[in-house]
């Protein structure tokens, strides 16, 4: 992934006053905040008077709906008793939606790349509440009823509140048939069992967490796969998850989802995030039915009794045994990909026996192997031919198999280079397969070190040394290469200068701000994108 440019604390244009939408105290510069001194987070936040809810709210033309989605909400975070804020990201409209936001007391932050994440994303940085709440503003969503949504996190209980429709009530009205009984629940099984997770909706609009489950989620969609995207890096960094029940209202306005064309984005996204479904395994069976489909045909035609398995079916089990072996090595260069970007499978067998056991020269090997094999059958081939004064040839059996072992050998061999390359380089300096030590890895975070060139806090996980689990898959500090790619440059990294600058106000000018020294645990806001 290629970073966006987005500085910290620069995820729009804040067109409300400061305080406006938050019912605790008034707000403070980021500056000041990041001076405070080296108490916990809670306590910081607490002394310079941020809120400790933030709901962030994307908006697209919405001016019928998105008044009532703030008064609603503060409504909510009243009665819940909390201090908290209310931020509306416009996503450009052009119906004054912003103007009504800001009526109704929200602080509204404009985003002009337009998108359901990048409107998210910019919220989330411009954000200063220690827990942050997400929800829609079309008034399908009841923000009155955040305490339940809340309970979770302030009791400690949870890092992560889906608020489940299925779980709860959906309205007459509020959702089409073929989303209620065929859209959403395909995509919410399909996410389930590619990555071992358990949701009953998965793609709710209604989610809270803390700002520090965020981080380590390190989310970075710019579109409605953010929804799948949250699910999936919720169980991928080992978040404690609960679900409650929510009521699910009819939309105000007209409804901007595209039900095949967003359906397919999100089967689309989580296709490419399980290269073990996706190509390995498929692979796998394919691979292995060509090869005992060649064996069984390879002294003569196979009689089943109901149908006699001839010459035909060689050829289409060696068609199978190439296919499924390319299907193979697809998934593991896509695993290596995933790897390095930070998309890594929760469960990836074999994908990790793979990685652990490989060399280029082990990867040679086995190529040299297998074309030899086939090299050799067809030299028997031909030897017979010979003996036979170069006459009628029918050994077309052995030659398919012969055909398949070399293609299979060419394949590993030019496969293993390949593999070398993205993950070693071709120097080789970056270790074994481009495994890092875990040692090596986790040095920094062990002894609080501040990574050379980086910021002196990790973005993406705890900011308090020893606190946080690195996931598998994270780095550890960043300019550390990431587990499984070390040749690969570790664009998730926190950024230097004034892209490790983003301010919780969301004021774009903190960007020309100079790079913060503080201690682990000073909060810094949240990046808008950590790709």
């Amino acid at each position: 992934m290629v970073n966006d440019g987005r500085t910290a604390g620069a995820a729009g244009t804040s067109t409300g006053d400061a305080d406006s939408g938050s019912t605790g105290s008034a707000g403070t510069d980021s500056a000041g905040a990041r001076s405070a001194g080296t108490g916990s987070d809670s306590t910081l936040r607490q002394a310079v008077g941020w809120p400790e809810v933030s709901v962030v709210m994307p908006c697209l033309n919405e001016a019928g709906s998105v008044g009532i989605c703030v008064s609603k909400a503060l409504a909510g975070l009243s009665a819940a008793g909390v201090a908290g804020e209310v931020l509306v990201v416009d996503n450009g409209s052009t119906d004054g939606s912003a103007a009504v936001a800001t009526a109704a007391g929200a602080r509204v932050v404009a985003e002009s790349r337009r998108g359901y994440g990048n409107a998210y994303l910019a919220g989330f940085a411009a954000a200063r509440g220690r827990f942050l709440v997400m929800g829609d503003s079309d008034d399908t969503y009841d923000f009155a009823d955040l305490g339940a949504l809340l309970a979770p996190l302030r009791a400690g209980q949870a890092d992560y509140v889906l608020g489940s429709r299925f779980a709860g009530e959906i309205l007459p009205g509020a959702m089409p048939w073929l989303h209620r009984y065929v859209g959403n629940p395909v995509l919410t099984g399909i996410l389930n069992r590619l990555f071992d997770v358990r949701s009953s909706d998965a793609h709710s609009g209604m989610r809270a967490f803390t700002t520090d489950a965020y981080r380590r989620m390190r989310l970075r969609c710019e579109g409605m796969e953010l929804a799948s995207e949250l699910v999936i890096a919720a169980g991928r960094a080992d978040l404690r998850i609960e679900e409650v029940p929510i009521t699910y209202h009819p939309r105000v306005g007209a409804s901007k989802l595209h039900s095949l064309r967003d359906g397919w984005r999100h089967l689309r996204f989580m296709l490419l995030l399980a290269p073990r479904h996706l190509f390995v395994l498929p692979g796998l069976v394919l691979l292995g039915l060509g090869a005992a489909g060649q064996l069984a045909l390879l002294p003569g035609s196979l009689d089943l009794g109901f149908h006699r398995l001839d010459l035909h079916f060689s050829v289409l089990f060696a068609l199978f045994t190439v296919l499924g072996w390319q299907l193979v090595l697809l998934g593991v260069f896509a695993d290596v990909h995933n790897h390095a970007a930070g998309w890594q499978e929760r469960r990836r067998w074999p994908l990790t026996s793979v990685h652990r056991h490989f060399t280029l020269e082990r990867g040679l090997a086995l190529g040299a192997v297998l074309f030899t094999a086939g090299l050799a059958i067809d030299g028997f081939v031909l030897a017979r031919w010979l003996a036979n004064a170069m006459g009628p040839l029918n050994e077309l059996r052995p030659a398919l198999l012969a055909m398949s072992l070399m293609v299979l050998g060419a394949q590993t061999a030019f496969g293993s280079f390949f593999l070398r390359l993205v993950t070693a380089g071709p120097s080789g300096g970056h270790g074994r397969s481009g495994w890092a030590p875990a040692a090596a890895a986790g040095a920094g975070a062990a002894t609080g070190a501040a990574p050379t060139g980086g910021s002196p806090w990790p973005v993406g996980g705890s900011a308090t040394p020893g606190t946080d689990q690195a996931t598998e898959g994270d780095a550890a500090a960043p300019g550390l290469p990431r587990s499984g790619a070390a040749a690969v440059p570790d664009e998730t990294a926190a950024p230097t200068g004034k892209a490790a600058i983003r301010g919780l106000s969301g004021d774009r000018s903190s960007a020309d701000a100079p790079a913060p020294a503080g201690p682990p645990g000073t909060p810094l806001g949240i990046p808008a994108h950590q790709h």
